[in-house]
């Protein structure tokens, strides 16, 4: 199943959100990624309802197996990019958003041959 860029954005936050503190909340989300609180609430709806999230009565929000699938997927996606664009010689700041931007449309195989011209460049 496609996941929409935006789903992938949200889950790759709460990912990020919850490798740095106990308990991810929806104006956590909000302020990681600028958008205002009721539209992080109707995303985390449909990622609830897709079966990516859980919310409980905390309203801490956890991601699902197949959640955690996306997130970790996108995540190293966005830092191998990142980490090749300030190799070479793009600042940080500019990398990071220019491969959050890249992470969703490159094609599986472009992605593989960086990750393995990467891998090569550390040898």
């Amino acid at each position: 199943m496609k996941v929409l860029e935006s789903a992938e954005n949200y889950l790759e936050t709460i990912y990020i959100l919850g490798q740095q503190s106990n308990g991810v909340h929806a104006i956590d989300i909000a302020g990681e990624l600028g958008f205002s609180k009721p539209s992080v609430s109707i995303a985390m709806k449909r990622l609830r309802e897709n079966g990516y999230i859980t919310i409980d009565e905390f309203q801490h929000i956890s991601l699902t197996p197949s959640g955690l699938e996306i997130a970790e997927r996108v995540y190293k996606r966005h830092d191998l990019l990142r980490r090749l664009l300030m190799r070479l010689g793009v600042s940080e700041e500019i990398a990071s958003n220019d491969a959050c931007r890249i992470e969703h449309v490159l094609s599986e195989e472009s992605f593989a041959c960086i990750r393995k011209h990467m891998e090569e460049d550390r040898e």
